[in-house]
């Protein structure tokens, strides 16, 4: 990169943006991108990862589309950039069809630099033929919040494991020479998770950027707790003892959101349920009130949070265990982005689960929802030919689609494109054992975490791959260090 190149980069983002310099890495991120070459980066939540996306496509020719995995997240970056100024857009499934079709003429006419969109809607037929057009110019795909795919990929958004022929497909319907960089950004990924997103994206060679998630003002605290009713008691003091500071409380379901939030209310607290069951209307008022401070903390599922930048927030309760550590460290870093010290808790049920079923029962369900999902992918192994099309497959079968991506994921078949597939060779079928292993082996991480005596921050480095910072590591200021356990 010339001097010219490097000025004109830095003087667009002081003049969008209006900050002076950037953190590292972002020049080296941006660089990268302009120069059209694949990116992993895995940079801790409230870094500033969506500037190192957002700048390169406002730099280039053509679009850049952003694969982002929910609708608040989207709305949030494109009202942000259209504030800007910025030609961004955004298309998902709730739009009225008025904004859907001046979106598509917008792309046909290049007018768009960024448009969001999620892996559903990216391969919906209207949407990839106007994107598949020789004239309409695609310089990069940007997938966001990527540890999605490997958390949702399989058994629930199987959308996203179809995500890696999406470049080859599309080049075959554009002008030769022309280049898709692929760049992935998540807060969460071990080594195991980067792999996964490496060969299911068939990233080339791609530029890797590891930034540790270690945030020294966040005080990560595991509470056990005994009954359910001592669940809520335990909660309440410890929101109670923050006096009227803002933060968040994430529970699984949107009964538990609705249920809680209508408890507080009743106590006197400005509190608002949040979950992917509400309007989007419903929820920019919720965001737009708890950013604003007049509601005081939201009680929310995973829903909420991900674009979401609100520098103060001093405090984050888990009032159930979440799923994974991936899932974990995304909702702790909601707190403490102004860099001022913020309170963790999650609250877990005693070891037997006998007084306290709650989250042995979330366990369980879970583990038998994946067994019916394997159970489905014999089956429709069985029964499907060796090639066909994956839409035809969802609507002869029942979870179909789904069955379709746990089979890619175990070798059984391959994507030929995003919409249809071939099977390999073999006729074994998946074993349940092994489909079953990585949920099982991230479920035993999740309550390893949960169980640990060691430096809650050093056990989170070691899990995300950077066991060399993870050597000796002490925060000094997590439950079990403050506790002086080794």
């Amino acid at each position: 990169m010339n001097h010219e190149e490097y000025y004109t980069i830095r003087e667009a983002f002081r003049k969008i943006w209006g900050y002076e310099d950037f953190r590292p890495p972002q020049e080296e991120i941006i660089r990268c991108l302009l120069s059209s070459q694949d990116a992993l980066i895995v940079m801790p939540t409230g870094g500033g990862k969506s500037i190192c996306f957002q700048l390169p496509a406002l730099l280039q020719k053509g679009i850049t589309l952003v694969v982002s995995p929910l609708i608040a997240l989207m709305e949030n970056q494109v009202k942000e950039l259209r504030e800007r100024n910025l030609a961004a857009a955004l298309l998902h499934s709730q739009l009225p069809k008025y904004e859907r079709k001046q979106t598509l003429e917008a792309i046909g006419k290049g007018k768009l630099r960024l448009l969001y969109l999620s892996p559903e809607t990216l391969l919906s037929p209207p949407v990839w033929q106007q994107l598949s057009q020789p004239f309409v110019e695609i310089n990069g795909l940007i997938l966001d919040e990527a540890h999605c795919l490997v958390q949702w990929g399989e058994t629930f958004r199987p959308a996203y494991r179809r995500l890696g022929t999406v470049r080859r497909t599309l080049l075959q319907s554009k002008p030769q020479k022309t280049k898709i960089a692929i760049a992935v950004f998540t807060a969460t990924a071990d080594t195991n998770a980067q792999k996964i997103i490496t060969q299911t994206l068939e990233l080339k060679q791609p530029q890797t950027f590891l930034i540790s998630p270690y945030r020294n003002n966040l005080h990560l605290k595991i509470q056990t707790i005994w009954t359910p009713r001592g669940r809520r008691q335990e909660m309440f003091k410890f929101i109670q003892a923050r006096d009227k500071q803002g933060g968040l409380v994430y529970v699984h379901t949107r009964r538990d959101s609705e249920e809680i939030a209508a408890w507080f209310c009743s106590l006197g607290y400005r509190t608002a349920a949040y979950h992917a069951g509400l309007s989007a209307t419903q929820r920019r008022k919720i965001e737009s009130n708890w950013l604003s401070g007049e509601t005081q903390f939201a009680v929310c599922t995973s829903a909420f949070g991900m674009g979401i930048n609100k520098p103060h927030v001093p405090w984050v309760v888990h009032f159930q265990t979440p799923q994974f550590l991936s899932e974990y460290l995304q909702e702790v870093g909601r707190a403490g982005r102004n860099g001022k010290r913020a309170d963790i808790l999650t609250l877990i049920s005693e070891p037997t689960g006998w007084f306290n079923p709650e989250d042995k029962q979330q366990r369980q369900f879970l583990a038998r929802q994946w067994e019916k999902q394997y159970r489905t992918a014999r089956q429709i192994e069985k029964q499907i030919p060796p090639q066909g099309e994956v839409e035809k497959v969802g609507r002869q079968f029942p979870g179909g689609d789904l069955a379709l991506a746990l089979l890619n994921s175990a070798g059984k078949l391959k994507w030929t494109d995003p919409f249809h597939y071939r099977r390999c060779s073999g006729n074994s079928s998946p074993s349940l054992g092994d489909m079953g292993k990585m949920q099982q082996k991230w479920q035993e991480q999740m309550t390893q975490y949960l169980r640990t005596k060691e430096c809650r921050w050093q056990f989170l480095l070691h899990s995300f791959g950077f066991k060399k910072e993870a050597l000796g590591f002490k925060c000094g200021h997590c439950d079990n260090c403050t506790n002086g356990v080794s």
